[in-house]
């Protein structure tokens, strides 16, 4: 009897052993977890192009630099790679480039390595127009093309590919035994939809501060906030570096040169965590989502007070995350993806003719906004004689119970919580301008009768067929459900209650 009861007290045992540590069954089975970071300066020169609009404008000051950030997670058979850089937008022959650099270098296969921009407009000049890319047009097209719309600088962006190539690399070298963990929380005062429906029955993106004609926003916000952090193994205090997702442009500009909130972001991270922890930031589905709240009461702040709150509010709440996430394995890691091309929409011959008729004799007094999206007609014309269609790449990124889900868009946010309720995972983060850029990407019903606003206007920049969204979002949850979410790392399960109370509280009321 004595025999029988130890054998069972055994199994009780073991089986208490299990139920208290959810990752045993992943320690045992994984050949091991391990995280690396890096980081590389690519702050822009006093003096060069700042991208984010439809003409020329120049840097003339440094607020903040500007930086590419890598992880790397293995899971001890496969490596994955999530990069965020401080930029507007990231070209697909970049993307590329670096990918097979990269390859080449580590082993580490092209496909699982994710590249994306944070859209800083106060980043430095490496999306838009490549010099040459129009010479084979007219005169009249390259004049265009060249001297009247942002162009990249090709001495700064081999420099921030080369960049990108040795923090992917440099984070790969560094990989050591980690405990990582994932949670997310909301911060739901900084970001707003910035597209409104209107009394007339139109929908118009930023209408005003206080328009009385607002009848209410025409789309969602999302204000959860994402995070995968990774500690050392050996050394428990130290946050080797996380990952934050967001939904928001990175507009507030601070003044100058800069990473815009996301600075502020950093900041709040490493005020508790240390300079040497790595915050890799990518920004989720944000094409419709700004820090501009149009039904404020207020007056709006200044760009360098908007940045402070914006960046210091979603880093606060990162934080907090990271304080309150159980460490264990997150396994496993895992990369899947799709390339494939969508059609362009094309002007109507009389549109082009009417714009093309503006931009050559361009009068004064001639509305600024007007000439400057005939101007965008005609390049764009331009563009489709040689390129009609556009590649594009979704991808699904696994770091164990998380999905990074990536569109190359400005997509809208709808479309990101749509994928987040059918990814089959727990934590889905939607990255938006990853791998490639090809604007802005609303929903189907912004071309309908009652859509229109900025981001349904045509232009070289944005211009995909009107479906494209839906195709980038279908993709994506089906590229998402063919992984295995891994298991959430959880606290230590309590044993059976078997004691008796705590015999200093278990008596009754003493009144004397």
């Amino acid at each position: 009897m004595k025999r029988k009861r130890l054998t069972v007290g055994w199994r009780a045992a073991v089986l208490g052993l299990i139920m208290a540590t959810p990752s045993l069954g992943q320690e045992l089975s994984s050949p091991g977890f391990k995280a690396g970071f890096a980081e590389r300066d690519i702050t822009p020169e006093i003096g060069m192009e700042a991208p984010g609009g439809y003409g020329k404008s120049y840097h003339r000051s440094v607020h903040d630099p500007c930086k590419v950030r890598a992880a790397v997670f293995d899971d001890g058979r496969n490596r994955v790679v999530l990069v965020g850089i401080d930029a507007l937008g990231i070209r697909r022959d970049t993307v590329q480039k670096v990918r097979a650099a990269v390859e080449a270098r580590t082993g580490l296969p092209g496909p699982s390595i994710l590249i994306g921009a944070s859209h800083s407009h106060s980043s430095g000049p490496i999306v838009w127009i490549l010099p040459g890319e129009f010479d084979d047009a007219s005169p009249l097209v390259q004049r265009l093309a060249y001297k009247e719309s942002t162009n990249v600088d090709p001495k700064y962006l081999a420099r921030v590919e080369q960049a990108l190539i040795e923090a992917i690399c440099e984070a790969d070298g560094r990989r050591v035994a980690a405990r990582a963990g994932v949670g997310k929380g909301s911060e739901p005062t900084v970001a707003f939809n910035r597209r409104f429906r209107m009394r007339d029955g139109r929908t118009v993106t930023h209408p005003g501060l206080g328009n009385p004609d607002i009848v209410e926003p025409a789309g969602p916000v999302d204000p959860e906030v994402g995070v995968i952090g990774a500690w050392d193994a050996e050394d428990r205090n130290r946050l080797l570096g996380c990952i934050v997702n967001f939904a928001c442009h990175a507009t507030t500009n601070p003044g100058g040169i800069s990473a815009n909130y996301i600075h502020y972001l950093e900041k709040a991270i490493q005020g508790f965590y240390g300079t040497a922890c790595v915050v890799v930031f990518l920004d989720g589905a944000s094409g419709d989502i700004t820090q501009v709240d149009n039904r404020s009461p207020y007056r709006y702040p200044d760009g360098e007070r908007w940045a402070q709150l914006v960046g210091g509010k979603v880093g606060a709440e990162a934080l907090k995350i990271l304080l309150t996430m159980e460490r264990g394995l997150l396994v496993p890691v895992a990369a899947r993806s799709r390339v494939w091309e969508i059609p362009r929409r094309s002007p109507s011959p009389d549109r082009v003719k009417r714009c093309l008729e503006l931009v050559q004799g361009a009068q004064a007094g001639t509305d600024p906004t007007t000439m400057t999206f005939a101007k965008e007609i005609v390049l764009l014309d331009a563009l489709i004689k040689k390129s009609p269609k556009v590649e594009v790449e979704v991808q699904a990124v696994q770091v164990g119970p998380a999905v990074f889900v990536t569109t190359p868009a400005e997509y809208f946010c709808r479309f990101g919580l749509e994928i987040k309720a059918a990814s089959g995972f727990p934590f889905t983060f939607p990255v938006s301008l990853a791998n490639g850029c090809v604007g802005y990407v609303p929903t189907e019903d912004a071309f309908g009768p009652h859509g229109g606003g900025y981001e349904t206007r045509l232009t070289s920049y944005s211009n995909l067929e009107i479906t494209a969204g839906t195709q980038m979002r279908d993709t994506g949850i089906a590229l998402a459900r063919r992984l295995e979410p891994g298991l959430v790392p959880e606290p230590p399960r309590r044993p059976e209650f078997t004691s008796q109370p705590w015999s200093y509280g278990n008596v009754p009321p003493e009144r004397e």
